[in-house]
């Protein structure tokens, strides 16, 4: 049995809806999923609130990413296991999202000034009603007007960090998310952290308490999975991987169940955890 422990929604910046990716995740004999959307669980939600789990469908792990701050690297934390109702986490999220409305307007602002003119409005109808209305979204308006052929064309020119385009938004000090999702019953766990760009910084992460580490993704090579195992290892933390799925043409994978990790670690993971899930209806 295999699972996917790293999947984006249209709840944020994901292509499909929650809904298909469980249909697609079942297609695929996927055992165990988890919804991480960026600093939102609406997707897990409705996965929640829908009809009854079927046989055959996976089990719905319950996930977060967030960004922390670090202002010279990008640094994001997954949540798994955790209570998405929790009063402490539904507040701080409803800040998040706050944030990301403000800052998408701004953003919106900014690129007219810099000549590329696109109606703030068109960019809600794009997210579809997302919580975490965010940069793909802008880019993809940008595309829809002609002015770039790409979504990734759009971010190399305007909106990656440091480019003509580009505003922060809030973000979260690491130890604060890893208290955060602890006090929801949940596992902190460190993304990609190959792409964090500092080994330095990793063990720092550790040492605030993380609980895992997803050692599985798809931009990591072989060389960088066996150092991350063994800092696992050495540091008697969690083992976790997925494929950071957003259904994006041209970006591996491009179709759930291409890239997995074995079920027992989600079941480690799942056994670690003060509260989770027995069927496909999530926490």
């Amino acid at each position: 049995m295999t699972a996917d422990l790293h999947i984006h929604t249209t709840a944020s910046d994901g292509r499909l809806a929650p809904e298909d990716i469980l249909e697609r995740a079942a297609a695929a004999g996927l055992a165990y999923i988890a919804i991480t959307d960026h600093d939102t669980v609406d997707g897990l939600l409705r996965l929640q609130n829908s009809s009854p789990a079927r046989p055959g469908q996976p089990v719905i792990l319950s996930g977060i990413e967030f960004s922390a701050d670090f202002p010279d690297n990008e640094v994001h934390i997954l949540g798994y296991g955790f209570d998405p109702l929790r009063p402490e986490l539904q507040r701080q999220l409803e800040l998040l999202t706050r944030d990301r409305l403000t800052r998408a307007e701004r953003m919106t602002a900014k690129l007219a000034a810099l000549g590329y003119p696109v109606s703030f409005s068109r960019v809600l109808e794009i997210a579809g009603g997302a919580a975490s209305v965010g940069r793909p979204h802008v880019a993809a308006a940008l595309v829809e007007k002609g002015y770039f052929p790409t979504v990734s064309a759009v971010f190399e020119a305007l909106l990656e960090k440091n480019k003509p385009g580009y505003l922060p938004h809030y973000k979260i000090p690491a130890r604060d998310i890893i208290k955060l999702i602890q006090a929801a019953g949940g596992i902190p766990v460190l993304a990609h952290p190959a792409l964090v760009g500092d080994d330095r910084l990793v063990r720092e992460i550790v040492r605030l308490g993380i609980g895992g580490i997803e050692v599985y993704h798809p931009e990591h090579t072989p060389r960088q999975i066996q150092h991350y195992l063994a800092l696992a290892d050495e540091t008697r933390l969690l083992v976790t991987g997925g494929s950071d799925f957003h259904a994006i043409p041209g970006r591996y994978p491009e179709r759930l169940g291409e890239f997995t990790i074995s079920a027992q670690l989600a079941l480690r993971l799942i056994s670690s955890c003060s509260t989770h899930e027995t069927d496909g209806s999530g926490i």
